[in-house]
């Protein structure tokens, strides 16, 4: 399917903008570039707040006043270089709003000043504090979901596999599940489509630091994991993008974890590109994807 047309005006606007790319910036720069295409979100929600998870900044957003309220933990995305709270709070307002749930974001450190593994470490610890630690946030322990776009896919499957918690279900956008970077959509989507080749370079060595065997990890490559591994996984929704360097390895993923017995549906959006999840002030098909996302976490959260 050709590029949509809402989609193909946003590149073009960006392209207008003649903001460098990543790969020729610092990550400082590359930070404030991000930051500053965020569009304020117009959702309103009872509460939002932000709390410390055991040494780990998070945020709360609550979409009720319930004491015992569903939750969706999220990781967001960025390469694990860029990206923060901020830069999320739109995706965490509209789940919240349309899954009917609390969402709690994680900030969890960035590389290249804390490279791998400082976000595995911070997504984990933040993740078994708030499952120890529901009661104290109005959150169900037993109604708990995790989720991330891009990197924070990544860490969101890390996270169910080596958390030692148990999740009711995860949701992965877009995930980077493969540090090898060979997979064909990583040819085919090289350039021209926000997330570059030369981009994916650019994160992975400053969150690796060139260390080459980290990419053949599981802990870093999901992909890679062995089906013990494989099988602690929640029931699980991939989402991904045609002209993505990233399809192949998000369907490639859930692929995996249906061969092992784990629930796992995959859903592509045609015409679309890396990142479009962020963008449903501007692009139908994001607004539709954060729908369908709410109604795979009503079904799993019970709401």
């Amino acid at each position: 399917m050709a590029l949509h047309p809402q989609t193909a005006a946003v590149l073009e606007f960006m392209k207008q903008l003649g903001t460098p790319p990543l790969h020729e910036v610092t990550p400082e720069v590359g930070r404030a570039n991000y930051l500053a295409t965020r569009i304020p979100s117009k959702v309103e929600l009872p509460e939002i707040r932000d709390f410390d998870a055991g040494g780990v900044r998070c945020r709360l957003y609550r979409s009720a006043t319930s004491d015992a309220a569903p939750l969706l933990i999220y990781y967001h995305g960025g390469g694990w270089v860029i990206g923060d709270l901020d830069t999320h709070d739109d995706i965490c307002r509209k789940l919240a709003r349309d899954a009917k749930c609390s969402v709690a974001a994680v900030d969890y450190r960035l590389a290249p000043e804390h490279p791998a593994p400082a976000s595995h470490e911070d997504c984990i610890s933040a993740t078994r504090w708030i499952f120890a630690n529901a009661k104290s946030l109005g959150v169900d322990a037993s109604r708990i979901a995790i989720g991330g776009d891009s990197a924070g896919g990544n860490l969101a499957a890390i996270v169910s596999m080596h958390a030692g918690v148990t999740p009711v279900f995860q949701l992965l956008v877009y995930p980077a599940t493969d540090m090898r970077l060979g997979q064909e959509s990583h040819r085919e989507n090289a350039q021209g489509y926000l997330l570059t080749a030369d981009s994916m370079k650019w994160f992975i060595n400053h969150y690796l630091q060139g260390d080459e065997k980290k990419r053949h990890d599981p802990l870093y490559s999901p992909l890679l994991s062995d089906e013990a591994s494989l099988k602690k996984s929640p029931p699980t929704l991939v989402i991904t993008a045609e002209y993505d360097p990233l399809r192949d390895e998000g369907e490639q993923f859930a692929a995996r974890l249906s061969a092992v017995g784990v629930q796992a549906s995959v859903v592509r959006f045609h015409g679309q590109i890396h990142a479009f999840f962020g963008m449903s002030e501007v692009l139908d098909d994001a607004a539709a994807a954060i729908a369908l996302s709410a109604s795979y976490l009503r079904k799993y959260l019970g709401t």
